[in-house]
């Protein structure tokens, strides 16, 4: 389970006290009265060989802590207050399938409740400028920042980018001790590094380990714009928006999510490189908002889908699931079932690059689309707009609570009951207009993908569909291709899916009647 919000709510007060409570006063531990090194302006390091990239400096494998005490200074613990949405309380009525909200409950109150986070930062330069991730300081209405000498300074929000989940945040003063990003040596996977931190609320807190992996996707919308470091320091909440060190004390990442069943480091934790998050941060602290290029459209890898559509091995692309009724794609012709062959003249390998590039255009840029329909190869001229925040993406692909009509009858097609599409059913399922294609009547689950009355079957292989027979007909085109698979495109009221569905078996000719026998 990825956890993303790994800094910690409400629990850093309750943890320390727990411990002191058991401990029967206060914990001390061999060199808790070392202080840290005292630096004001640019932190230099000194350790390592002239030269060498990512050589050991001499006793880099015996202890890290002439670094530490280098980069310590800039680390800082961030403490936010925010308020939580209230929840509204459901209720349900016998023998319906749907819930109903309640009134607020006994003191509660429309804003909701306050609550406190910590997580971590570092100076990026001398005159307050602290870089941190973008959930550490999201909602935020009050943030203050711990400094290594204990000093507690308010600070304010400079700018945020939901999309890489980075954030900078300044107080005021100066002199302040502060880290680079290194984006020039490229770290290595086998390479050391040291994340530094605040877990727990417990403060400067390091961490030693290795680059595990590079150009990970966590399979979200962060990895959209963001190749992630995999590294096996251990990272825990409350680490988030802390420094991912080298051995020089070149700031190589942002710590940013942990992959962990239980919430705690099992040695799997990922950081956004320096060089993305150089360029990012740079525009915050210029005051600039992140602006993305926007299709408006729902895409998906071609890849899962390539055979069971009856694509060719050479076939590359991104497959568009949705279109964004009103939104640039539709107005350039885009349709759910192409397959974005190319953009601006160069291939597209998938739907990361796509998004990429398309948020790499800037707003009013006119795209050149090549898709392939069908068959055909189409040329679209789509006008990028601004993309939306991830928050207001997130509400408008948020699913519905809806009651689950009551079957019709219809035809069995490869495990889903089928009609054809009338205006009865239409009305029915609450189809809207432009929504065309055989209707699936009764709920059924297959594999991972529930279908219930009112989806739409859109297309099948790379062909619209406008009667079960076109189904019908798929199925026999990938039975005769030896294919176990074929590719459907289903419309619901929450958005459209690709789904594969299994070849069903070839039903066994009845046997031909023999003529009567006749004497001779």
């Amino acid at each position: 389970m990825l956890k993303r919000k790994e800094f910690i709510i409400g629990a850093a007060a309750g943890l320390l006290v727990a411990v002191a409570a058991t401990a029967g006063g206060l914990i001390r531990w061999p060199g808790m009265d070392g202080s840290l090194l005292s630096v004001n302006g640019p932190i230099t390091p000194s350790a390592g060989a002239p030269g060498a990239a990512f050589g050991p400096p001499p006793g880099a494998p015996v202890s890290f802590a002439d670094i530490f005490n280098q980069v310590a200074p800039a680390v800082v613990q961030i403490d936010v207050r925010t308020r939580v949405p209230r929840r509204a309380e459901t209720f349900r009525i016998p023998g319906l399938p749907f819930e109903f909200e309640g009134s607020e409950g006994e003191g509660q109150t429309p804003e909701g409740e306050t609550t406190l986070g910590a997580g971590s930062g570092f100076f990026i330069s001398e005159d307050g400028y602290i870089v941190t991730n973008n959930h550490v300081i999201a909602n935020a209405e009050e943030i203050t920042v711990r400094l290594a000498d204990n000093r507690v300074l308010p600070a304010r929000l400079v700018g945020r980018d939901e999309s890489t989940d980075l954030a900078v945040i300044k107080v005021d003063g100066g002199r302040f001790p502060y880290v680079s990003f290194e984006e020039s040596a490229e770290p290595r996977v086998g390479d050391w590094v040291i994340a530094v931190g605040n877990p727990f609320g417990l403060g400067g807190t390091a961490t030693a380990g290795i680059v595990s992996a590079k150009s990970r996707d966590l399979q979200d919308v962060s990895s959209n714009y963001v190749d992630y470091i995999q590294i096996d320091a251990a990272i825990n909440r409350g680490n988030s928006g802390g420094p991912t060190f080298d051995i020089y004390g070149r700031v190589i990442g942002v710590n940013t999510a942990i992959f962990s069943p239980t919430g705690g480091s099992i040695g799997i934790g990922f950081a956004i490189p320096a060089n993305t998050a150089k360029t990012i941060t740079d525009r915050l602290m210029r005051g600039e908002q992140i602006e993305r290029g926007y299709l408006g459209v729902t895409i998906a890898d071609l890849e899962p889908f390539r055979e069971a559509m009856g694509l060719e091995a050479g076939i590359n692309g991104a497959l568009i699931n949705d279109v964004t009724a009103g939104g640039p794609a539709a107005r350039g012709g885009l349709r759910p079932g192409d397959i974005v062959l190319e953009l601006n003249d160069a291939p597209v390998s998938g739907s990361t690059d796509l998004t990429r590039r398309v948020g790499a255009a800037r707003v009013g840029d006119t795209l050149k689309v090549l898709v392939l329909r069908g068959e055909r190869r189409l040329v679209a001229r789509v006008q990028a707009a601004k993309r939306p925040s991830q928050s207001e993406l997130d509400a408008l692909q948020a699913p519905a609570r809806r009651p689950v009509p009551d079957a019709s009858p219809g035809e069995v097609v490869a495990g889903l009951t089928l009609a054809p599409m009338t205006p009865e059913l239409r009305a029915k399922y609450a189809i809207p207009a432009g929504v065309n294609g055989v209707v699936v009547v009764a709920e059924a689950r297959i594999g991972q993908s529930r279908f219930v009355p009112g989806v739409v079957i859109l297309q099948a292989g790379v062909n619209p569909v406008r009667s079960i027979a076109d189904i019908q007909a798929e199925i026999a085109r990938a039975r005769a291709a030896g294919r176990d698979e074929f590719f459907i495109l289903a419309w619901s009221p929450d958005g459209n899916g690709s789904v594969l569905l299994d070849v069903p078996p070839q039903a066994a000719a009845p046997p031909r009647a023999r003529a009567p026998a006749t004497k001779q």
